[in-house]
């Protein structure tokens, strides 16, 4: 992909709004895209219980936005 702002960074970003990770994944990142995946659902899924949602859902969602900033801020290192 190239730089930032590209077409694929755009692409990127809009695959992590409706999975995050996913944009990492299109991006070849597939550790980040992991860590996005399963640090989000599980705070989101903590979240679910209610009792633990005034601390889970905030976090998931910050964690969420950062997973779509990563995606379409991402520049590959030069080789």
């Amino acid at each position: 992909m190239a730089g930032q702002g590209s077409g694929g960074n755009v692409i990127a970003a809009i695959c992590n709004i409706f999975f995050p990770g996913l944009g990492q994944l299109v991006q070849g990142r597939i550790l980040a895209a992991l860590a996005f995946f399963v640090i989000t659902a599980c705070c989101y899924a903590l979240a679910a219980t209610v009792v633990l949602a005034i601390v889970f859902w905030p976090l998931g969602v910050i964690f969420h936005l950062w997973s779509i900033i990563s995606a379409a801020r991402y520049r590959p290192e030069s080789l």
